[in-house]
């Protein structure tokens, strides 16, 4: 085992010509692009099929005012919840921009459209300023006046949101009386 042996006679390497190399190298680069692109394509696709619908105005409105009722010790924080859950609820519905505005500016605004009627405008005026009491003025009302604002907010949600429209009969599925 410890024997010294002779040197191995060179091993012969199968000639592959030059043009054949470089063909099988750019044909492995095409299936790599041809796969990449097809991985990326049916990604899009998967996120193309999951839609969210988007929540409705209303119901996001309503969320945000049962949100708010956990605030209700809380008369300020209270009041800001509920106030900017009306404004945000009015500025996604009507597409009038709410938020941004001081109370006399948005109701001032508010008097020049016909997106509510008289008497919700005059509610809305109210409420807002019932807030801006608590908000600026350091009013601290108590529970019952604090669900009264909560109760307001939520009956302008309610009766201003968009009513389904009713469902007509299929006239084919109606069968004759004999």
């Amino acid at each position: 085992m410890n024997e010294l042996h002779g040197i191995k006679p060179p091993v012969e390497i199968p000639f592959i010509p030059a043009w054949l190399g470089w063909m099988l190298i750019a044909l492995a680069v095409a299936l790599l692009a041809g796969l990449a692109w097809l991985l990326w394509h049916l990604r899009d696709k998967r996120k193309a099929q999951i839609v969210v619908p988007p929540v409705p105005a209303h119901v996001r409105a309503k969320q945000r005012l049962q949100e708010a009722l956990a605030l209700i010790s809380q008369p300020k924080p209270f009041c800001v919840a509920v106030s900017d859950a009306a404004r945000f609820y009015l500025e996604e519905r009507f597409n009038f921009h709410a938020p941004e505005r001081t109370t006399e500016e948005f109701l001032h605004e508010l008097r020049g459209t016909d997106l509510l009627l008289p008497d919700q405008k005059e509610s809305l005026g109210e409420f807002l300023q019932r807030c801006d009491l608590v908000k600026f003025a350091r009013y601290e009302p108590g529970e019952p006046e604090l669900r009264d604002l909560h109760d307001s907010a939520l009956r302008l949600v309610e009766e201003t949101e968009p009513q389904p429209e009713p469902e007509t009969q299929n006239p084919k599925l109606e069968t004759a009386a004999p």
